[in-house]
């Protein structure tokens, strides 16, 4: 595993992934037929994966195991899977294209669009809560609860609301930061944190520092995204470049420019790797996936 390549690995991984979503849905053909349709159709065969990927490289942290990790990715990806259709649907962001396909309630209608979202969601929280071999149910427990925080009030869903009302608003960076490490980067904390669980008991130091290195990993996920908004194109993105501008919305491009986002990017990348020193090399995928994740634009 050590000499593999990060491609190599990062593939595999997608690939091991996939097939846990096709299983870990439910069958397209039971009833509700249309809503489960719906749910796999925003779930599979689209995405980088990159939350389940980050719950791999922390579960090699601790020496978990591959199929409690799938698990455990699984949920990560159906709650990210549930956020993007309730943020494309006509009340949020209005967007018909996702993953290079017609967003969920294009291609099927916004009561179903709703209804998949919500399925979704719950379903992670089933998955989260069925036993796992190997881990103690207090180390699921607070998988649990790190993933209705990281998704709720004080989560994705209250860093949604304040985008919302934020629309057309000139913001401070600070306001901005507090925004995106809500509705972007506690999901990708609660992948790391979550995968971490799933092995050997960290210590408190390294708790902390796996906590710094995935709160600075997940603020440089959003300053990116600014800047691909910016610079891809829509057949890059999979989704319609150049929204956010559009909409008037705060980025981190908008409020700094381009070249000082880059900047922001690049700093955060090396203080997540500067949060990471006390580790050996049981940390290289993280390292290397925080290096796919901000070299995703430059």
């Amino acid at each position: 595993m050590a000499n593999e390549t990060f491609i190599g690995w990062m593939t595999s991984i997608q690939q091991y992934m996939e097939q846990a979503l096709e299983k870990l849905l439910p069958a397209a053909g039971c009833a509700p037929q249309r809503l489960h349709e719906a749910m796999r159709y925003a779930t599979l065969e689209g995405g980088k994966r990159v939350r389940p990927l980050l719950v791999f490289a922390a579960g090699e942290l601790v020496g978990a195991e591959r199929d409690n990790l799938a698990r455990i990715g699984a949920a990560l990806e159906m709650v990210h899977a549930y956020s993007l259709v309730h943020d494309d649907m006509p009340c949020m962001d209005n967007d018909v294209l996702r993953r290079g396909k017609p967003t969920c309630h294009i291609a099927y209608d916004d009561a179903t669009a709703l209804l998949v979202g919500d399925a979704l969601q719950t379903r992670a929280f089933e998955l989260l809560s069925q036993p796992m071999p190997g881990i103690a149910p207090a180390s699921q427990l607070e998988m649990v609860r790190t993933l209705a925080h990281a998704a709720g009030h004080a989560g994705m869903a209250g860093g949604q609301a304040i985008d919302l009302a934020s629309v057309g608003l000139p913001l401070t960076l600070p306001e901005l930061e507090f925004m995106h490490m809500l509705k972007t980067g506690a999901l990708i904390r609660a992948s790391v944190l979550a995968g971490s669980m799933a092995g050997r008991e960290l210590s408190g130091a390294e708790k902390e520092a796996l906590d710094a290195f995935a709160k600075r990993i997940g603020l440089a996920f959003q300053v990116v995204d600014d800047i691909l908004d910016c610079e891809a194109d829509t057949a890059t993105l999979g989704k319609t470049a150049g929204k956010d501008a559009a909409n008037d919305k705060p980025t981190y491009v908008s409020l700094m420019g381009l070249a000082e986002a880059k900047r922001m990017a690049k700093d955060l990348h090396d203080q997540a790797f500067a949060a990471l020193q006390g580790f050996g090399p049981q940390t290289d995928r993280l390292k290397q996936l925080a290096d796919y994740i901000v070299a995703r634009s430059f």
